[in-house]
């Protein structure tokens, strides 16, 4: 069984699962657009040599990620995959190379967002006894968790592998009643969509909020949960089983 990850892969799954979650908990967390609350339009761009690039825009109230950097306020340049991954380790500082007249947006507003971020999707034993936070860290998850199937199935070589089985059409990750997600298959190229979609060809779909933060941290197991009705799966299952497999790998990647 394939456990080990690589750098390049991690640089992704860091930028648009990890960063790219920066947007979703603006969303979720009142004190994450209290940072960002009075503050002008700014662009951080990311780009990673041999690997990922991106932007992500913030305004008054929340941020979006875009794929690309050619154009941003702020540049942040890496020289490897492993670089960029240490910043988000904190073991890198990274130097801007561009936009040195706004680097107290970076240390003023956007590290306390990574930091907040990182409590919500690392949170602690006692962050988790509130209910409120518990619902927002598996919201975050599912939300980062996504994002990483399509990242971990374009780039990982037992991602690449399980994407290559997997016929064109819309998969739809949701928990019921409460949100949902899309993993596209184009081609055997996969993008997430933070939203459902109509007519998907797949649906993998949680009873509640509990259930799907007890599977995408490795509480529960998979096979019981379907057993009692806990999880269900609809429509082409082959989707679900190489999705899944891709989630796995996810899982590894996002530990």
């Amino acid at each position: 069984m394939l456990t080990e990850t690589d750098s390049r892969t991690m640089a992704f799954v860091n930028l648009f699962a990890v960063l790219g979650t920066l947007e979703n908990l603006c969303e979720l967390v009142p004190e994450a657009r209290e940072l960002l609350k009075g503050k002008r339009p700014v662009t951080v761009g990311f780009a990673v040599k041999d690997g990922p690039r991106a932007t992500l825009a913030f305004h008054e109230g929340g941020c979006s990620i875009t794929e690309g950097c050619e154009s941003c306020d702020i540049k942040l340049s890496f020289s490897s995959c492993e670089k960029f991954n240490g910043m988000i380790e904190g073991t890198v500082k990274p130097v801007p190379t561009k936009g040195f007249t706004k680097i107290l947006f970076l240390t003023k507003t956007f590290v306390p967002l990574t930091e907040l971020l990182a409590r919500y999707l690392k949170p602690s034993k006692e962050d988790l006894e509130d209910g409120a936070f518990r619902e927002i860290n598996t919201k975050l998850t599912l939300y980062a968790a996504a994002a990483a199937i399509s990242q971990v199935g374009n780039n990982d070589k037992s991602g690449r592998f399980s994407a290559g089985l997997m016929p064109d059409g819309d998969i739809v990750l949701e928990i019921k009643d409460v949100m949902g997600v899309t993993v596209n298959v184009k081609d055997h190229r996969l993008t997430t969509i933070k939203r459902p979609t109509h007519n998907p060809r797949a649906v993998l779909s949680f009873s509640d909020l509990e259930i799907t933060r007890q599977l995408l941290n490795g509480e529960a197991s998979s096979i019981a949960c379907i057993c009692n009705g806990s999880v269900e799966m609809r429509g082409m299952l082959n989707m679900i089983d190489n999705l899944n497999r891709i989630l796995y790998r996810v899982g590894q990647y996002l530990s």
